[in-house]
């Protein structure tokens, strides 16, 4: 059973603006939380077509499947990435409403054998598809001193990112690092003393960035936006719950890039670039968390909420 409270949940499914009988694509599953929401909304006319690259959160939806006896929901074991190519294997076309939270989930968080939290002694792995072969034991063990250090500034935009991975470098000159637990010690080490009582923890910001740089994260979000809003009809709309800046600025710029219509000087007196208007955005400014919800999941701090509709 689950224990993830999905983030922004009635603001989401509210801007969705679902109707009975919709295609609607969950592009991350993980729980279910949105995807159970989603149904109720559509109907048993709509159909619901849910991904997740984690087999786990599949195995675990089916079962609900089951017990309610739902039969328009088809779950898809793959990133969503891969959108296009598997609505084609669906042979599915356009679809009326998609949804990303692209957050891990508490479900994921709590997985011992997973890595991906700094908080419980587990093997460095951090994958969401257990398919793949690039671990977070491979990055650590592995890439060498200016990698590392790139992918922590870059990606975890951790200010000791050099300390860190020289830090790194010199603790597998003697042995190979495995668990979480030891990644830990080495950020401590790796950090001055006076640095150590921030509002977060040590390791947030390296444990972040290999796990974006294990799962390819920000890639797989460039590649997913263009194709989502090409699988969208007319009207349809797009929606993206992000949980950092990185994130956060991708879909910002995607979104603005596709409302952004004519690039001509405004002094032309016909439009020559033929650029037009393909969304309109919904949210002006991303959508955050209440008190209320604050209180309930502290969590969703970070999450920010972004709609678009296509023209």
């Amino acid at each position: 059973m689950t224990i993830h409270k999905s983030v922004l949940l009635d603001e989401t499914i509210e801007l969705l603006n679902l109707k009975a009988g919709m295609v609607v694509v969950d592009a991350t599953l993980g729980g279910g939380g949105h995807s159970r929401e989603i149904l109720k909304k559509i109907g048993k006319s709509g159909q619901l077509i849910g991904f997740d690259a984690d087999m786990v959160a599949i195995k675990e939806f089916e079962k609900e499947i089951k017990k309610y006896n739902w039969r328009n929901i088809v779950l898809v074991n793959a990133n969503f990435r891969n959108l296009t190519k598997e609505l084609v294997k669906l042979e599915i076309g356009k679809v009326d409403v998609i949804l990303a939270d692209i957050g891990y989930s508490s479900d994921q968080l709590g997985d011992v054998r997973r890595g991906i939290s700094f908080q419980v002694e587990s093997p460095l792995d951090m994958r969401f598809d257990k398919n793949q072969e690039l671990t977070a034991e491979k990055v650590i063990n592995e890439y060498g001193q200016e990698e590392l250090e790139n992918i922590l500034r870059k990606f975890g935009e951790e200010k000791f990112a050099k300390n860190i991975s020289k830090g790194i470098l010199k603790y597998r000159k003697e042995k190979k690092i495995k668990t979480t637990k030891e990644l830990v010690e080495i950020i401590e080490n790796s950090i001055p003393k006076k640095y150590h009582y921030g509002k977060i923890h040590l390791a947030t910001k390296t444990f972040q960035a290999i796990r974006i740089e294990v799962n390819k994260e920000l890639e797989s979000l460039q590649n997913f936006l263009p194709q989502a809003l090409n699988s969208l009809k007319p009207r349809g709309r797009l929606a993206v719950i992000s949980f950092h800046s990185l994130e956060d600025r991708i879909v910002k710029e995607i979104f603005r890039e596709n409302a952004r219509g004519c690039i001509c000087p405004r002094d032309f007196p016909v439009c020559l670039c033929g650029e037009v208007e393909k969304v309109k955005i919904i949210t002006k400014k991303p959508l955050m968390a209440g008190e209320g919800e604050l209180e309930i999941n502290p969590r969703s701090r970070s999450a920010k909420l972004r709609v678009c509709e296509l023209i």
